[in-house]
């Protein structure tokens, strides 16, 4: 639902690449977690390289777990000038992994370019708001989570 199948118009892709969802994820250092959602998003040319260090400043000042099992790291303010266009990247853990005293199961990194990146925690939110829905997603194929955030159902 990601722009409700909205392509980008720059280079003609989807917010979420089929590349960009890492499925049974095993536990690691929440730093080195939101350096590889980061370099996701940096692989695929959504952010310049600068914006995983402003991801980890971001988490410094403003924990991104947001309940559910859930937690969307994305950079500071100032890093919006390097991103390249909107994305985002999944990564799903199904025995979860620590997140400053919380366990997640779902990492979905964002790069929201100008105010794309409220449409985006929008969609996340209507499509995950309910517990159930973080653990139904830890058992599902990527094709199945790029078919949930591109437009195609939540459900």
């Amino acid at each position: 639902m990601f722009g409700y199948g909205k392509k980008n118009e720059e280079k003609n892709t989807e917010l979420l690449e089929l590349g960009n969802i890492r499925l049974n994820c095993r536990s690691g250092e929440k730093d080195t977690v939101i350096r590889e959602v980061g370099r996701m998003l940096c692989d695929s040319g959504c952010v310049d390289e600068s914006y995983i260090e402003a991801m980890l400043r971001r988490e410094l000042t403003f924990p991104t777990n947001i309940g559910n099992g859930i937690a969307l790291p994305h950079g500071v303010e100032e890093a919006k000038k390097n991103i390249r266009r909107s994305g985002i990247a999944v990564m799903v853990f199904p025995d979860g992994t620590d997140w400053g005293g919380e366990t997640v199961k779902l990492v979905i990194g964002i790069a929201g370019a100008g105010e794309e990146h409220l449409e985006i925690l929008s969609v996340i939110a209507q499509c995950l708001a309910d517990p159930d829905d973080v653990d139904r997603i830890t058992r599902c194929s990527a094709k199945e989570i790029y078919t949930m955030f591109t437009g195609k159902g939540c459900s």
